[in-house]
């Protein structure tokens, strides 16, 4: 909406920058940060009156982290509409509103949210940590996916491209056309990155802090993406609706940061799966507006290793009865073994960014 100012340009000297994307991005990451600070203690204190008390498994495997996380119980959850909220309004304040990369990221995140929300509801009304069941919410992942799909596949200035298959290093499409394995990459990229970032969300600010090192690299993924001359000269498939996206992620920094405010250790909200399935879902799409899809198993290291520390201790222990680790995941490996639960949080904030400049790195590497 504030783009249209730059039309005063002629009229009014400096209006000119409206029309920057950077300029705008900046301005969505501050409006996002406020908005999280004003409303987050509102947030919190309906929360609190909604009864929506985080539940904490007591069952005898995880007798040692209830024990840890004592503290934690009745903390409310649902803590991600707040940067739900404020990255759609900080977007639809600061993005063109004719750019249907930023409608797609914003209509993914609510979807996801809802989602989370549903199953965030079911677990304290429950009283329990189980809530959707895990084949009813791949069934609504899947759906987005083909959502996305459809956008991509029905639009002639980006079908081409959309079939495409990019790795990093590589300046060319590995695959130039995958058919319609499109809806099964882009289903595996959105469940996949969804349900890393909800598994990460286990410590208080340790989701929300990767996300904010993942929320800008791919700020400037996009911008790249977006910007002929900059992708030309990294040779990255260029997109003119990606720029925008730039965008989004810098409300999502915004937001983490506004979030992080509250949600760090002792956290007063939790985010839950609200927010963890909301993030990790944008993130994925938008990775896929950008084509840097394997890149965020870069970028999002962090939580590759998370996800990927619980397929290995539900492999292992079905194949042979044993468990690698203490518990997955493997952020509870770290805290039953000693670490302190801040030191878990802050040294994966560290090893979220170093991940985030390797991946920033592979664009001059091809």
């Amino acid at each position: 909406m504030m783009y249209y100012l730059h039309n005063l340009s002629e009229q009014i000297k400096g209006f000119n920058v409206f029309s920057y994307v950077t300029f705008r991005a900046i301005a969505a990451s501050v409006t996002a940060f406020i908005l999280s600070l004003t409303f987050g203690n509102f947030v919190i204190r309906k929360l609190i009156a909604l009864k929506v008390g985080q539940p904490i498994r007591t069952a005898d495997e995880v007798h040692r982290l209830a024990e840890l996380h004592s503290a934690k119980q009745g903390i409310p959850t649902m803590g991600g509409v707040l940067v739900i909220g404020a990255v759609v309004l900080a977007s639809g304040l600061w993005a063109r509103p004719d750019n249907r990369f930023v409608w797609l990221a914003l209509f993914s995140m609510v979807y996801l949210g809802a989602l989370g929300f549903a199953d965030d509801y079911l677990k304290v009304t429950k009283k329990k940590s189980d809530g959707i069941s895990g084949r009813l919410k791949l069934l609504f992942q899947i759906i987005l996916a083909a959502v996305v799909t459809t956008v991509f596949l029905t639009n002639p200035l980006i079908e081409v491209q959309a079939r495409s298959l990019y790795l990093p290093f590589f300046k060319l499409p590995v695959i130039p056309n995958m058919g319609w394995f499109t809806l099964i990459f882009f289903a595996f990229v959105i469940v996949g990155s969804s349900n890393a970032v909800n598994l990460t969300d286990g410590l208080d600010g340790l989701a929300i802090g990767c996300t904010i090192t993942v929320a800008f690299a791919y700020a400037l993924l996009s911008y790249a993406a977006g910007n002929f001359r900059i992708a030309e000269y990294l040779q990255v498939p260029f997109y003119s609706y990606a720029g925008e996206l730039a965008v989004v992620c810098s409300a999502l920094v915004g937001a983490g940061l506004g979030f992080l405010w509250f949600n760090c250790h002792p956290a007063k909200v939790i985010m839950g799966d609200t927010g963890a399935l909301a993030i990790g879902g944008v993130i994925g799409v938008i990775a896929i507006c950008c084509k840097q899809e394997f890149l965020l198993a870069v970028v999002g290291g962090v939580f590759v290793i998370e996800a990927a520390s619980v397929i290995l201790q539900v492999l292992s222990f079905r194949l042979t009865g044993k468990r690698i680790f203490a518990m997955s995941p493997i952020h509870h490996h770290f805290e039953l073994t000693g670490w302190h639960e801040n030191t878990v949080i802050v040294r994966f904030w560290i090893l979220s960014a170093i991940f985030a400049l390797l991946g920033l790195a592979t664009l001059k590497l091809r």
